[in-house]
């Protein structure tokens, strides 16, 4: 969902810069504060160079999200909550005594509250998918109504659906109906006043040819040219977590470029091995 509107933002003519978030601990339990993952963006019409320190749109998709990044915002910011997962046991996972919702913890933000689980679900029922799989829609649903609530169109990333998901037609099409439901909801909902939209200055740029790259694509590069320009092969060692993975899976599709990969049981294992091999 986050290098989706990542896209959108740069097709819309504004500068950013991300920050993907992803638990340092292995498989761990979901709805707990030590499994929350997120996606920080930082846009604007300015050159950005940092993903920002306290954003102005939070988007929880349950209460271990909330736990974890409320202490970022700054008094105003508007906070879009999945409803339907605040439940008793979810509450209790993220160390919550009380609702959030109930007291006076989001006293100072502007909070909207949308069923996303229920009205996903309702967008995709007709499609005859699993509930895991029918669950798994509700990113493109909140990325639809982002998009309604940013002014962003629809069509470039329903044709990066189109594209990624050709071989499975039902998920395809599914994630579509998703994307507009969310995008319907922020035109319909009578919920103006808590759920404004946002106009964001476009940045001035140059005329010319432009690519969406992550850190680690990027890397994997300078990685691979370091080698091309040094007229020598490159082993890369590592043991597989964040964020070495995406730069495990990067550069094994770099083979053809004398690129190795070498996958160490821990830290250790991997710096011995870059030792040897040098």
């Amino acid at each position: 969902m986050g290098s989706q509107f990542a896209v959108s933002t740069a097709l819309s003519g504004r500068d950013f810069a991300t920050f993907p978030d992803y638990p340092a601990e292995i498989r761990a339990p979901a709805g707990t504060t030590f499994g929350v993952s997120a996606y920080q963006i930082n846009l604007g019409g300015e050159p950005i160079t940092t993903a920002g320190d306290a954003p102005d749109v939070l988007v929880a998709f349950n209460p271990a999200a909330l736990k974890v990044s409320l202490p970022m915002l700054q008094p105003g910011a508007l906070i879009v909550l999945n409803n339907d997962s605040f439940t008793p046991r979810n509450l209790t996972k993220a160390g919550y005594d009380d609702d959030p919702r109930d007291d006076n913890t989001l006293d100072q933000f502007q909070v909207v509250m949308a069923d996303i689980g229920h009205l996903n679900l309702e967008a995709v029922r007709s499609f005859g998918l699993s509930k895991s799989e029918s669950g798994r829609c509700k990113n493109f649903w909140t990325l639809g109504l982002l998009l309604w609530m940013f002014g962003r169109q629809l069509e470039p990333i329903e044709a990066w659906i189109r594209r990624r998901l050709a071989g499975k037609p039902t998920m395809r099409d599914a994630n579509i109906a998703a994307l507009h439901a969310g995008h319907a909801f922020g035109e319909t909902a009578e919920l103006s006043a808590s759920l404004p939209q946002l106009s964001v200055q476009t940045a001035r740029m140059t005329p010319g040819e432009y690519r969406s790259v992550t850190g680690a694509e990027a890397l994997a590069l300078g990685i691979a040219a370091s080698g091309e320009l040094a007229d020598r092969s490159v082993l890369f060692c590592s043991y597989p977590i964040t964020p070495s993975s995406p730069l495990l899976h990067r550069l094994t599709r770099l083979q053809e470029l004398s690129v190795g990969t070498f996958q160490a049981e821990d830290e250790i294992a991997a710096i011995c091995a870059a030792i040897g091999a040098s």
